[in-house]
């Protein structure tokens, strides 16, 4: 993957990102090669009234060096690996031990991209440490990393988690926004009458139900994270988390109200036309009504036999063709007193 590929809103997320954070809202940047596998059987301790330090490593799939670490100085076992190294994923939140494996998903910002095409960012989280790997970059993640390098870094790994979670949300909110707007369009052509296109008001709901199809487990997996027995989450971090499912929540609610909106325009759509066919059959029904006794009468008069009246005088074609105007006119002031031209 070139380096462009890399990139969102002109932020370059390097392959390999490394931090040690304090656990007092500080950090410095870090090696993979400094980073040690943690003692699970003594606890980090706190630094001043701040929280215990941790490490933060954030890792492109892709990357060489990403595996060959994993499975050779994280310490995770070959089932956390093959989760965070995995194809195809879907969010959700599995605790292991005294961690958790917390797999999330964010609109796909990239230039050219489709933002219902949404972005995996993969976690192992436990007390001293947040490994992450992801395969195309988000701008949550890089909204994480400003904010680190202006001096303003998570207190812990559960923060970290749930202010990920948020900007993940925050980050959704204009494109669910964008639908509404959409769909705002489409019934203003519909109550002026303008043709509204069935296939752009599918490609809405296609998009639409792209987006539920990941928002809806990401729901599921923060409130899971937010109620596990988990040592190193705080009750502020949980407070922080349950926000973030909460925001999560509206917008998969705006996300079903997206869908309703789409099915009633549809049905609206279908029944303008329908209305429109019905116009045109009465229309047809009553032109032919109209012209039916004309063609008889002109039928007859015009068999090939003896006997038909007036047919020596010069008068009779006027007099005919005034007769069938009369008839005509008549028949048209009767359909119209019965609305049905």
């Amino acid at each position: 993957m070139a380096a462009s590929d890399l990139t969102t809103d002109g932020f370059a997320l390097p392959p390999v990102l490394c931090f040690a954070l304090d656990g007092r809202g500080a950090a410095e940047p870090a090696t993979l090669e400094a980073i040690s596998p943690p003692n699970h059987d003594a606890k980090p301790e706190a630094r001043g009234k701040g929280r215990p330090p941790f490490i933060w490593v954030h890792l492109q799939r892709e990357d060489p060096r990403t595996r060959a670490w994993l499975e050779a100085e994280s310490g995770l076992d070959s089932f956390l690996q093959s989760a965070l190294l995995a194809d195809d994923t879907r969010p959700r939140c599995t605790v292991h031990g005294e961690g958790a494996i917390i797999i999330l998903r964010g609109v796909n910002l990239m230039e050219g991209a489709e933002p219902e095409d949404m972005v995996s960012v993969r976690l192992w989280v436990d007390r001293s440490r947040v490994i992450g790997v992801w395969v195309r970059p988000l701008s949550a993640v890089e909204d994480l990393v400003s904010a680190i390098e202006r001096g303003i870094a998570p207190v812990s790994p559960g923060e970290l988690v749930g202010k990920l979670a948020q900007r993940l949300a925050d980050r959704m909110e204009p494109h669910v926004s964008e639908l509404h707007e959409e769909l705002d369009a489409f019934e203003d052509a519909l109550l002026e009458d303008d043709t509204v296109q069935r296939g752009a008001l599918a490609d809405l709901r296609r998009r639409a139900i792209r987006l539920r199809r990941y928002i809806g487990p990401q729901r599921d997996a923060l409130t899971t994270l937010s109620i596990e027995d988990l040592s190193w989450l705080s009750d502020r971090d949980r407070s922080r988390v349950r926000e973030a499912a909460d925001k999560t929540t509206r917008i998969l609610e705006e996300l079903e109200a997206v869908r309703e909106r789409a099915a009633l325009i549809q049905d609206q759509i279908v029944e303008a036309r329908g209305a429109r066919m019905d116009r045109y059959m009465v229309l047809l029904s009553a032109l032919a009504a109209i012209f039916l006794p004309l063609t008889l009468f002109t039928g007859l008069l015009g068999i090939n036999v003896e006997g038909i009246p007036f047919a020596e005088e010069e008068w009779a074609f006027a007099a005919v063709t005034g007769l069938i105007i009369v008839a005509a006119v008549i028949l048209t002031y009767v359909f119209r007193k019965m609305k049905l031209l």
